[in-house]
């Protein structure tokens, strides 16, 4: 019997979609106001999801404690008030669009969650878009 347990989180981030290669005129097409070269925000609503088998000794999935603490160092902590083109590593050359931080997210979190459970990561960068990635 499998469960699925979800931990939502909050961040608020400045970003620029925009690729280097292309010119601002085109930029401005395919990313739109998205591409202001002054940056932009959003209120990004994260939920995370984790699925396995309940454990028989403790009735959990995983602790949510856990779970709490790894969201807040891995991902809050990283991404919270910050310009993530600017500031946070990975987007240094991979442009942050919501896909990209979705995976960037998984994969932070993957390497600390048991391998035998499954990690789902959906993503909410305005209350009616949304990207959900779990490593396919």
């Amino acid at each position: 019997m499998k469960v699925t347990v979800h931990r939502k989180a909050h961040f608020n981030a400045a970003h620029r979609l925009y690729n280097g290669e292309w010119s601002d005129a085109r930029n401005a097409t395919v990313f739109g106001k998205c591409s202001n070269p002054h940056y932009h925000g959003h209120n990004y609503e994260l939920i995370v999801s984790v699925k396995g088998e309940i454990h028989p000794e403790t009735g959990f999935v995983m602790d949510m404690k856990v779970l709490k603490h790894l969201i807040e160092t891995e991902i809050e902590e990283k991404l919270d008030h910050k310009n993530l083109n600017e500031e946070v590593s990975e987007f240094k050359t991979l442009n942050p669009t919501a896909e990209n931080i979705a995976v960037v997210i998984y994969n932070k979190l993957r390497s600390k969650i048991d391998t035998k459970l499954e990690l789902i990561v959906t993503l909410y960068e305005t209350p009616r878009n949304y990207v959900t990635y779990s490593g396919e």
